[in-house]
């Protein structure tokens, strides 16, 4: 055979060697990317188990789901969910109805500054945004991996604790989760965005990790391995009801005045989606001080609509001439551990205005009859 026989010959051999060789990287970098653990299981599978819900008969995981402590998990998590749909969400939804019906509406971006994992609230008030861009000082933690955990029973029980609080009231108790959340195995708040995300009824289609660079590129790289100064998280997903597909970023940052100037990259993330909608809650009324000026200036400089309790921007900050604000509830002032942060003049609005009531706890306020709920709107 002559060299050009040969090469003929040989050429279409080459040609599938190298587009295996090219599948086969192609696999390895997604599941790099997604954050796929060794275990071969997908994140959807996982984020299915951690939530306590059954996963596929062929999925790796499924012989954890005969294990007693996930049989327990499971019951646990059943019981609260369906109390929190009692007590809260078949309430907040035909309020949504009556009050926010924009709601519904497709939106391009949802930005929840201080959020930590409470995906939950932002998916219910904004449930139809492009994207959500979540963040907290909590760490993501390692991805995942149920199958290489030695003590099941206990980091299902610590996932559970982790939530509880955010479970029984509606929000994070930040000192107790940071003691949940620095245990080992199912540490961060990864696994908390799972299940929120699972409980939802939604199907995670690829998670990316990666870091924000200073000018707010976000930049792909394996679990752990942090390129720029802001790592976080990308997590596409579908909702099964409407069949769209959606993006959540998490990122791990300060954004406290000194942190912004510090660490630049996130708030230059944000501006790349424009305006948008704007979710606060139980935020520790951190921008009642001026250490948070940044933060609550590109609020309200990029929101068309926010949605907060009494704990968010102050009312001094919303100007009447450039919002309409709607109020709904009943503002007794911040809690015991807050009360320096009263304001008298949205005592004073809420006496004038009589309020729609709350059919719904939010907030530090989770008992609904003493709950605060403000809509401000972009005139």
């Amino acid at each position: 055979m002559n060299k050009k026989s040969f090469r003929k010959a040989f050429a279409p051999i080459l040609l599938s060697i190298l587009a295996s060789a090219l599948s086969v990287y192609a696999q390895e970098n997604s599941q790099i990317a997604s954050g796929a653990p060794s275990s071969v299981a997908g994140p959807n599978d996982i984020a299915r188990l951690l939530a306590g819900m059954p996963v596929p008969a062929n999925s790796p995981l499924a012989p954890l789901t005969r294990d007693l402590a996930w049989q327990e998990h499971s019951a646990f998590f059943e019981r609260e969910f369906s109390k929190l749909t009692l007590r809260q969400l078949q309430k907040l939804h035909p309020w949504e109805d009556t009050y926010l019906p924009e709601a519904t509406q497709s939106i391009p971006v949802a930005f929840y500054m201080f959020s930590g994992p409470d995906f939950l609230y932002v998916d219910q008030f904004f449930p139809r945004a492009s994207v959500y861009v979540l963040c907290g000082k909590e760490s993501m933690g390692p991805p995942p991996d149920p199958l290489r955990i030695a003590n099941l029973s206990g980091a299902l029980g610590n996932l559970e604790n982790a939530m509880k609080s955010s479970l029984a009231t509606t929000y994070f108790i930040t000192k107790d989760m940071k003691v949940d959340l620095q245990q080992q195995n199912l540490n961060g708040v990864l696994p908390i965005l799972y299940v929120f995300i699972a409980r939802a009824d939604k199907s995670i289609t690829n998670v990316t990790f990666g870091s924000l660079t200073s000018n707010g590129t976000f930049q792909e790289s394996a679990p752990g391995k942090k390129g720029g100064s802001i790592s976080g998280v990308r997590i596409n997903y579908t909702d099964n009801q409407t069949g769209s597909s959606q993006t959540l970023y998490y990122f791990t940052t300060d954004i406290s005045d000194g942190g912004i100037k510090s660490t630049p990259g996130f708030l230059k993330f944000c501006e790349r989606f424009g305006i948008g909608s704007s979710f606060l809650k139980s935020s520790s009324y951190l921008m009642f001080e001026e250490g948070f000026a940044t933060i609550r200036n590109f609020i309200l400089a990029h929101s068309n609509r926010i949605v907060q309790d009494d704990s968010g921007i102050p009312l001094a900050y919303f100007d009447p001439a450039k919002w309409n604000l709607r109020l709904f509830g009943n503002y007794l002032g911040p809690i015991e551990l807050f009360k320096q942060y009263y304001q008298p003049k949205l005592q004073e609005l809420f006496a004038q205005s009589n309020p729609p009531p709350l059919d719904f706890g939010f907030g530090y306020r989770w008992n609904y009859k003493e709950a605060n709920l403000l809509v401000a709107e972009r005139k």
